[in-house]
């Protein structure tokens, strides 16, 4: 049986070498060669390119990219709780509202974007329409900014947020509630001492789906906050296109995925047994 399960297991094997570890190798070995003089890399070896992490340019984006990403996170909590619990107690409008969630999936994250772009510019509707009510003299500086970017990740990224705690709440057995209400809890007492405990395997699920795309986001920092606003994955981006520095672009995805890696961890250890 074991010589069995070994052979069942051998494709998967395969396949996680040669898509995780395989590329996560090579990147590894890029980190640590040297830039040409004219884009490349090559020998020797060096740790220069972790070396320069420690800039005080590269911490002010790092702290800016998780300082985006965790509000990006909270908004879509604060709009994804109450709209999951919302088409939780639809009835049979259910599957229409959770067909309108997953609706933007059906389009290109990139044309959303542009999208946005349009509506938010200084000629766009937004501006146009404020302007012929007489309720702005010039336009509103909407775009290529902190808040369009938030407002894009937000956009991009709300239905994984919603999608899971619905997951959740849609299984809560409204036993518990009446309980609750028999006992003399008022219904905000009943959110917050029933309602969000048991959701709260989808409220985690739901914040790591979000938080590490928004962390590692790089095409609506690039198109909503117009060279503004540079978050890491912007600096990853330009290093292997624009600076054609591959081996400190390796060494910044390295060092982005670990910490990723470190707040998961921290979350499965704080919060493992709702998560799983």
């Amino acid at each position: 049986m074991n010589r069995l399960r070994q052979l069942f297991l051998a494709p998967a094997r395969l396949l996680t070498f040669g898509f995780f570890l395989a590329p996560l190798g090579i990147v590894v070995l890029y980190s640590f060669l040297t830039r040409g003089t004219y884009g490349g890399q090559g020998a020797p070896f060096t740790i220069e390119n972790y070396v320069r992490l420690f800039d005080p340019l590269y911490g002010t984006i790092l702290l800016r990219s998780f300082w985006l990403a965790a509000i990006s996170t909270a908004i879509c909590l604060l709009m994804g709780f109450p709209l999951a619990l919302f088409i939780a107690r639809s009835g049979k409008r259910r599957n229409l509202y959770i067909n309108l969630v997953m609706l933007p999936f059906w389009t290109s994250f990139l044309v959303r974007t542009y999208a946005w772009m349009f509506l938010l510019r200084d000629t766009g509707l937004i501006n146009t329409a404020l302007q012929a009510m007489g309720l702005i003299s010039q336009p509103l500086p909407l775009l290529y900014n902190d808040s369009a970017v938030i407002l894009g990740l937000v956009y991009g990224y709300l239905p994984f947020m919603v999608l899971p705690i619905y997951g959740t709440v849609e299984r809560l057995d409204p036993s518990l509630l009446e309980a609750a209400a028999d006992l003399g809890a008022t219904p905000w007492v009943a959110l917050w001492k029933v309602t969000i405990p048991i959701s709260m395997p989808g409220i985690l699920a739901g914040s790591i789906l979000v938080f590490i795309p928004c962390l590692g986001a790089y095409l609506t920092p690039d198109l909503m906050g117009g060279g503004k606003s540079i978050m890491i994955g912007n600096l990853v981006q330009n290093q292997f296109t624009t600076a054609r520095d591959w081996p400190f672009g390796a060494a910044l995805s390295l060092v982005l995925t670990a910490m990723v890696m470190g707040l998961l961890w921290i979350a499965v250890k704080r919060g493992g047994d709702r998560l799983f």
